[in-house]
């Protein structure tokens, strides 16, 4: 049997880069799967293909994961194309901009917190809603990242947001105990996705970026669909409010030297 036979997997930012990577992993291992993309639908559709034509089941769904109306309409559609979905992998969010807190506009300090943080917030508590209507065990994975501990400079918006998803998760992972939910983080540090396309096209920048990291390169998006596989599944049962760190070493390497 399949990892993951019967599971039913709702994945965000699933039409590209680690998103993407974990939908066709999780595919492969015998879930359905809910593709959410926000306006890639070619890309979606493409994913979708690629898991059905290996005979798996998937759908796209259309979604902005800051919209409450959009996320109970993404569980309506998991709902009626497999049923109440059993696995919820946060991974949709956008970049730091590389300004300044004194240059920053509130109005972009808030899209990257209603994206980042408030998105995943909302697709947890509909998730939950269902997994306790079923009365069912579930899965949550939030993608956060090694930000979620490590302060960038000109990043406050991203650090801010995922800082705080680290601790949604900690709260989710004690109110959800007793209901057999686990709910954990996964933290990658760089990773070769579209994010990271201007250092995927120059090899130079690549080597500067990756200098710090002990393993000398960043990760490929199927190495981190690989650790979420293992927190979608029945071998992780005892794992909740923890956060899996996917960095090459990096955290370690930031003190040495000073």
């Amino acid at each position: 049997m399949a990892i993951l036979e019967n599971g039913i997997a709702v994945v965000t930012g699933a039409s590209s880069g680690i998103g993407k990577a974990i939908a066709l992993r999780f595919a492969h291992e015998g879930a359905a799967v809910v593709v959410i993309h926000h306006d890639h639908p070619d890309e979606a559709e493409e994913v979708v293909k690629a898991i059905t034509a290996a005979g798996g089941r998937a759908i796209a769904v259309a979604a902005d994961v800051r919209d409450e109306g959009d996320v109970d309409m993404v569980f309506a559609h998991a709902q009626k194309a497999f049923g109440a979905p059993t696995i919820l992998v946060n991974s949709a969010g956008v970049d730091a901009a590389g300004t300044l807190v004194a240059d920053m506009a509130v109005d972009h300090f808030e899209m990257v917190l209603k994206t980042n943080l408030v998105g995943p917030f909302l697709f947890c508590r509909a998730f939950v809603r269902g997994c306790k209507a079923a009365k069912a065990r579930g899965k949550i994975i939030n993608v956060t990242s090694v930000h979620e501990e490590i302060p960038r400079a000109g990043a406050a918006d991203y650090c801010a947001s995922k800082g705080g998803l680290r601790n949604l998760t900690r709260c989710l992972a004690l109110e959800l105990a007793e209901h057999g939910i686990n709910v954990n983080n996964l933290a990658p540090g760089m990773v070769l996705t579209p994010m990271n396309q201007e250092a995927i096209d120059d090899a130079k920048l690549l080597e500067e970026q990756t200098a710090s990291i002990p393993m000398k390169r960043a990760a490929e998006p199927e190495e981190v669909a690989e650790l979420a596989l293992y927190l979608a599944s029945p071998a992780a049962d005892y794992a909740t409010g923890a956060t899996f760190t996917l960095d090459g070493g990096l955290q370690m390497n930031l003190g040495q030297g000073a």
